[in-house]
């Protein structure tokens, strides 16, 4: 009898070549079922990676399975076509639920769709989470917990030093164990970690913010008291360091673990497509943490309190813990279906049979070891794991492309805001708002492109280092946007001289005759801008005497500025709260480019990470995963946001003073900014390319014999048009 088949692809995703066997019965009185190969050829015998063997004809288990989430499978020792064997799946529990609690209506979800769903929810909320929020609120901790830069700093990498110290045991224990209760059991440890970020909100009393009709005027209380610099408020940096931890040990099976979940319970030529979509989400994620981050910071951080400054007033403090009690319930939430899945999901033993072994061929015939089904099962074989990673040189280059990568995106996501915001002259929130919008549409649909691509065109190995290589050379030229940039917007004693001649470089002149009688502060720095298109340092600095509120917009309005004169009219002018706006003519064309560098560098990732799977063996692919990670994060994703840093930190214009101790920069010259960022892209982009050719350079593929001459195309992933001819003859009309 015929078994039910599904046209659309088994996965759930429809493409272009649809695959249709047609499933035969036996006559009555054969032993076995035997397919002959077309056009005379003679089936052959191939060993695959998991140590059982593959005739060179497909096999009913691919034409006339069970759909995906059917639990049905065969018997131990049953044999189909030539020298396919499955292994046993007698006595292990397949089904969805949480010990013995497995009701029929959970299994609806136990399929690769239902999994991809929940990881994709975890990833998106990590994301949202920790290069999202954290990124965003970092300027508005450090003004409500009177943190320093560095200290700042310390909090960001907590995770990647988590992630650094868990990568190994989990990538290594977790690939041969349960991973479904890894994964679990990290989104909850990744959701205690960002309640207990918001924890210090609740513990701490109420926020005080001097008011700017108080200090800033000309003529006003200038004085500030220096002693609260250094209050006892710094030590909870260390309770957001324990919660960057968290999150950082709860992600790690997150990208390790989850990756290699998916592509062991999907077919070869859908498992790019499922884990773009897994990446998908983990990039739109850091662009919601963006923009709904940016709108909480809106919202005054003691919410129902009434106060009588604005989001642009330095020193307002914005809600920056409501985004992490909400992620921090959601990650508890998700965590609860994702302890439900097996160990592996019904129906997957097929795609494991069938699956063609990619990895590179070492030349003493080392990578053989991996293939044993004990091998990595006990500490012991550890070292020797290691090892036959660093004896693959593609691996490593992969490694080391992915770190330059890393870098870049990191390095972006810290500062691509404060980009923005010096080069366009925005507020925190707005900057952040308006990198969410281009990061959306770049980062989210060239991940998912990058999968799609690698699908579409059925690439091997070498092929998709080849697209790596594409896309970085091309985000490569696109970096070359950053020779322009926007000027300075013109700022009183800063870029210009009072009178508006030039002001040399480096020095700084606040004072002159018409606010020299106000004994303006330097550490009271609330820009304002005048009507005469210029910025001041501080209503004071500007001369203003007075100050109102614009009913249209909330913004302070401050009045008789002695510094500002009104236009075509003598006597003193107005100014408004907050920096001028900007209107710069090169604004698109920069906006365009800076789109195209990124959706570039995200439309090689999951081809990249997709290699990575393919040149290891399989009982490798989540150790391999989890030394990668390391690699990237130990010479990317930490170091990444340090150089970015330090470079842009060398374009700064006005430090802030804080009781004659230097903090944070104000404001930073278009110019250099630009010159400095073109120069890290470059470098690391260079870097990059270079890794990627060395490794298409090196890699070694099976010998073609041992790829199953007639097998499903689509299995292999084979760009030759002679591997696309079907293995059954086609039904002739």
């Amino acid at each position: 009898m015929a078994m039910p088949q599904n046209s659309t692809g088994e996965n759930g995703f429809c493409f272009a070549q649809t695959l249709d066997f047609s499933c035969r019965s036996p006559p009555p009185g054969e032993a076995g079922q035997t397919f002959t190969a077309p056009s005379g050829r003679e089936p052959s015998r191939t060993p695959l990676s998991n140590g059982t063997a593959s005739s060179g004809v497909p096999s009913p288990s691919d034409s006339c399975a069970e759909p995906l989430c059917s639990a049905t499978l065969p018997e131990e020792g049953t044999r189909f076509g030539q020298g396919i064997k499955y292994v046993s799946a007698e006595g292990e529990e397949l089904a969805c639920g949480w010990g013995g609690f497995t009701p029929g209506c959970l299994q609806l979800f136990n399929t690769s769709k239902g999994v991809l769903f929940f990881l994709c929810m975890a990833s998106f909320l990590q994301g949202m989470t920790v290069n999202g929020f954290i990124n965003t609120v970092i300027t508005s901790i450090e003004r409500r917990f009177d943190l320093r830069s560095y200290q700042s700093g310390l909090i960001a990498s907590s995770y990647d030093i988590a992630a650094c110290v868990c990568l190994t045991f989990v990538s290594y224990f977790g690939g041969n164990g349960h991973k479904p209760r890894w994964l679990g059991w990290g989104t909850l440890v990744m959701g205690l970690g960002s309640l207990l970020f918001a924890l210090p909100h609740f513990t701490t009393g109420q926020y005080e913010a001097r008011s700017a009709a108080e200090v800033g005027v000309c003529g006003g209380n200038q004085s500030l008291p220096c002693a609260q610099a250094a209050s006892s408020l710094s030590s909870y940096r260390f309770v957001f360091m324990l919660g960057q931890f968290l999150h950082g040990m709860g992600a790690t099976p997150l990208y390790t673990l989850g990756v290699t979940y998916l592509d062991e319970n999907v077919k070869t030529n859908y498992s790019p497509v499922y884990i773009a979509v897994f990446y998908t989400a983990a990039i739109l994620g850091p662009a919601a943490g963006y923009l709904v981050g940016g709108m909480f910071l809106n919202i005054y951080t003691e919410i129902g309190r009434e106060v009588d400054i604005t989001p642009e007033n330095t020193l307002w403090v914005g809600a920056w813990w409501i985004g992490f009690l909400g992620a921090g319930a959601a990650s508890l939430l998700i965590s609860i279906p994702i302890l439900g899945y097996p160990q592996r999901l019904p129906g997957s033993q097929r795609y494991i049979v069938m699956r063609v072994s990619e990895a590179h061929q070492l030349k003493d015939g080392s990578h053989k070891k991996a293939s044993d089904p004990d091998f990595g099962k006990t500490v012991k074989d550890l070292p020797r794991s290691v090892l036959l990673l660093l004896k693959n040189p593609t691996f490593i280059f992969l490694c080391l492309a992915g770190a330059t990568e890393a870098t870049l995106i990191a390095g972006m996501s810290t500062f691509g805001p404060k980009f923005l915001e010096s080069q366009f002259s925005l507020s925190a929130s707005e900057a952040a708002t308006f990198f969410g919008y281009l990061v959306v549409p770049a980062g989210g649909g060239g991940t998912f492109l990058g999968g799609f691509l690698v699908n579409k065109f059925k690439l091997r190995c070498s092929g998709i280092i080849k697209l790596c290589l594409l896309c970085t050379v091309s985000s490569l030229l696109a970096i070359f946007i950053f020779f322009i940039h926007c000027p300075n917007m013109p700022m009183a004693g800063v870029t210009q001289m009072y009178e508006g001649s030039a002001l040399p470089g480096g020095h700084l002149n606040l004072t002159a005759a018409c606010n020299a009688e106000c004994s303006c502060l330097q550490e009271n720095y609330s820009p304002v801008c005048g009507r005469d298109d210029v910025m001041y340092y501080s209503p004071c600095h500007a001369g203003c005497k007075g100050v109102s509120e614009n009913l249209r917009n909330g913004k302070k309005v401050y009045h008789e500025c002695s510094c500002i004169e009104k236009p075509f009219l003598p006597g003193p002018g107005d100014a408004e709260a907050g920096k001028c706006t900007s209107s710069c003519a090169k604004k698109p064309l920069l906006l365009f480019f800076m789109f195209v560098v990124i959706l570039f560098t995200f439309l090689s990732s999951i081809p990249a990470l997709t290699a990575t799977l393919r040149c290891v063996s399989d009982r490798q692919r989540s150790f391999a995963l989890g030394i990668q990670w390391i690699v990237v994060r130990t010479l990317g994703g930490i170091p990444g946001p340090i150089a970015f840093g330090s470079m842009i930190d060398k374009s700064c214009l006005l430090w802030q003073d804080q009781c004659g101790e230097q903090g944070s920069c104000y404001i930073y010259q278009n110019s250099a900014m630009s010159r400095y960022t073109l120069i890290a892209g470059l470098v690391y982009k260079v870097l990059g390319t270079t890794f990627f050719i060395v490794a298409c350079l090196l890699y070694k593929p099976p010998p073609e014999e041992s790829a199953p001459g007639s097998s499903d195309a689509s299995e292999n992933g084979n760009c030759d048009p002679q591997e696309h001819e079907p293995s059954l003859p086609a039904e002739e009309d």
